[in-house]
């Protein structure tokens, strides 16, 4: 199964938990799971097919790490 890497902010990380405490659910894994699921499918209620282009630049919000492993994506393949 592929793997995502996410870095969460302190504010992010609180909703998360709430999220978790409300849906009752054990993992951050399948709290992000649901939520991404929930999406599509209230895209698809609304007949459209999934668009998450208003989700592009919701990480810009973020910083940026600061001492990061790998200084390019192709220094992460090499």
């Amino acid at each position: 199964m592929p793997q995502i890497n996410l870095h969460l902010t302190p504010e992010f990380e609180a909703a998360l938990a709430e999220y978790m405490r409300l849906r009752r659910l054990r993992t951050k894994s399948d709290a992000i799971r649901l939520a991404v699921q929930e999406a599509v499918e209230r895209e698809h209620r609304q007949k459209q097919a999934p668009d998450f282009s208003r989700w592009l630049g919701l990480g810009l919000g973020s910083p940026e790490n600061s001492n990061p492993r790998f200084r390019s994506d192709e220094d992460l393949w090499n």
